[in-house]
């Protein structure tokens, strides 16, 4: 039986779309901002592009930050149903003893995972991050593993985790692009801002012991738009702050890493989302699992499967940008066999101007696909016979 379609590549041109000359780096200008910090990069959510940075890539204690991390961990947990937002969640010795930002949790105490999420994205708790860290792992070790694991997936070169808080401790560090990454990984889960929008709750309402959260970002407040994500402190990292916002079809990441006080951090951050909302607008294409193509597949209970994008995809341009012609193109790899995993990446939707990519994002399964029973092998090849015979 011979193979037939291995590989499309399909061109279409879309002349109302616009496309900048730069995308990728308007970081090129000479722009003044994040001048009293020791690194900052300003980043749009659904491309990628850099729309201003400093020093991003210089690795620095990231402080609580480092709870974006854990975030994204629990996230992916619950997406895989290994935990519950109701499931209980039990506060060890070892948990209740963290210092720093906590919700005072007693050795022994039980939350639910809900609860324990607030009290991470609100109020900072490190309590609260290892209860969980330790829900999910077993211990806060091995959940480091997977934090630093994750780290790699994600292709982080200024990374490395000690612990899943952000508490001082030495080799603990990353940089701003690579947070921008990270919280770029978080917003996908697109009920992470529920959590990190919030400016304040209560927890222990039902008791004696009453807890007020009061979110440590402050912008969430004051800046409209702007639902997350993480603040950081130590007397080493002095104020950091991972920052996002949406305005219109645009969101963007800001990172600001050791600002002196927090009014100039968040004076700082201010700047950058301004600056950023002023300069650019996105013109979206595709939204999350919007099925663009499909793949043969040989051995399967299914003769192919449909591709889905794995993200939004959207084009950045500065305003006022001339309009003009984008193409598309569809790769897709060679020879797949059964089975095939729902999200398992089998091609790219690749977005060019002028002969030049200026987007890649991943195509993935949309469903499984078992490998096919010996019954349905031997119906297919006696079909695929039978039509020879008749012709």
């Amino acid at each position: 039986m011979k193979r037939i379609f291995l590989s499309i590549v399909a061109i279409l041109f879309i002349s109302s779309a616009v496309l900048p000359s730069f995308v990728a780096h308007a970081a090129e200008e000479k722009i003044n901002m994040a001048e009293q910090s020791k690194s900052a990069v300003l980043l749009e959510r659904d491309t990628g592009a850099i729309l201003f940075e400093k020093n991003s890539r210089k690795p620095l204690p990231p402080a609580s930050m480092t709870k974006i991390m854990t975030m994204l961990l629990i996230m992916e947990a619950i997406e895989d149903k290994k935990i519950k937002w109701d499931d209980k969640v039990r506060a060890s010795e070892y948990a209740a003893s963290m210092g720093g930002s906590q919700i005072f949790l007693e050795p022994g105490e039980e939350m639910t995972a809900r609860e324990m999420m607030q009290g991470i994205a609100i109020g900072s708790a490190n309590d609260a991050s290892v209860a969980m860290a330790e829900r999910i792992a077993g211990n806060e070790e091995m959940f480091v593993k997977k934090m630093n694991q994750k780290a790699k997936e994600l292709g982080l070169k200024q990374t490395k985790f000690k612990n899943a808080t952000g508490l001082p401790e030495k080799g603990h560090y990353s940089s701003a692009y690579d947070m921008a990454i990270m919280a770029k990984e978080l917003l996908k889960h697109e009920g992470i801002t529920k959590y990190t929008g919030t400016y304040e709750a209560y927890l222990r309402e039902d008791s004696e012991k009453k807890f007020w959260l009061v979110n440590t970002n402050r912008l969430i407040k004051f800046y409209p738009g702007v639902d997350g994500l993480k603040t950081g402190f130590t007397n080493e990292a002095k104020y950091c702050l991972t920052a996002t916002a949406s305005k219109g079809n645009m969101r963007v990441i800001a990172v600001i890493f050791g600002a002196p006080t927090p009014k100039d951090r968040n004076a700082q951050i201010t700047k950058m989302l301004d600056y950023g909302f002023h300069q650019y607008e996105v013109t979206p294409l595709y939204g999350k699992g919007k099925v663009v193509s499909s793949i043969p597949l040989s051995k399967g209970s299914k003769a192919g499967v449909q591709l889905e994008t794995a993200d939004k995809i959207s084009v950045l341009m500065k305003k006022g940008e001339k309009k003009g012609k984008f193409s598309k193109e569809i790769s897709l790899k060679k020879d797949i066999q059964a089975p095939v995993k729902k999200g398992e990446q089998l091609g790219k939707l690749i977005i060019k101007q002028e002969g030049k990519v200026v987007s890649k994002t991943p195509l993935v399964a949309k469903e499984n696909v078992e490998r096919a029973s010996w019954w349905q092998f031997y119906k297919k090849v006696f079909h695929y016979f039978s039509k020879t015979n008749d012709a």
